[in-house]
């Protein structure tokens, strides 16, 4: 498979044809390589336009979705940004194509380590894998002027709200019980956080943070 055209064809007939038009949100999803942050075997649909599964639970999120959370974010070239829920890295080593500096958590060992194992191969020297607790966040460098969740959450937990930075701005998918998901952008204005709904988008969950389960007796 020739990856360049098929990255290419990702941004034009799934990226711009979805309101993206961002250039540098489009400049980063020309230049990162997809199919290096996803297991091997699975490196042959790196492109397609859904959500990839990649063991333990987890899912590459679809290419779009990420696309227009990044630029719903506005990411600056100062900006210090936080991702939830590395993965093996391709959200972290998009936005690190935009923001000054990248922290990503990551709960999974092996995937944290193939994550910054990648970075380090394509010389992505301004982003960083921790790996703890993904309800947390990372709150020994917040505030951070980018929050972004690189999966659908049920609700975003008040701790990590307390992370962003004033003026900044925490990007989620939020499904609730019932509901189709929605991408929600939180900002913090005068020390308030507010919300606004941006578009559909239901992707799956991160693990740990599904809805309770809730007893019918």
């Amino acid at each position: 498979m020739d990856y360049q055209i098929a990255r290419h064809n990702m941004v034009e007939n799934q990226v711009r044809t979805n309101k993206v038009t961002d250039p540098l949100v489009i400049a980063a999803m020309e230049g990162v390589p997809r199919e290096l942050f996803l297991p091997e075997a699975k490196r042959g649909v790196a492109y397609i336009d859904e959500d990839i599964a990649v063991g333990a639970g987890r899912f590459a999120m679809e290419p779009m979705v990420i696309a227009r959370l990044m630029q719903n974010a506005e990411i600056a070239e100062t900006d210090v940004a936080l991702v939830i829920g590395a993965g093996y890295g391709y959200s972290s080593a998009l936005i690190s194509r935009v923001a000054e500096t990248v922290v990503s958590v990551e709960s999974d060992k092996d995937m944290a380590a193939a994550a910054e194992a990648t970075f380090q191969k394509l010389n992505y020297d301004n982003v960083i894998v921790v790996e703890g607790d993904l309800a947390s966040g990372y709150a020994k460098q917040a505030p951070y002027n980018v929050i972004v969740f690189d999966g659908a959450v049920a609700e975003v937990p008040a701790g990590i709200l307390e992370q962003v930075s004033e003026g900044g701005r925490l990007l989620a998918v939020v499904r609730e019980p019932g509901k189709v998901g929605v991408a929600r952008l939180y900002e913090r204005e005068n020390g308030v956080i507010g919300h606004r709904d941006l578009f559909d988008a239901n992707i799956p969950y991160l693990p740990g943070f599904e809805p309770a389960e809730s007893f019918v007796f």
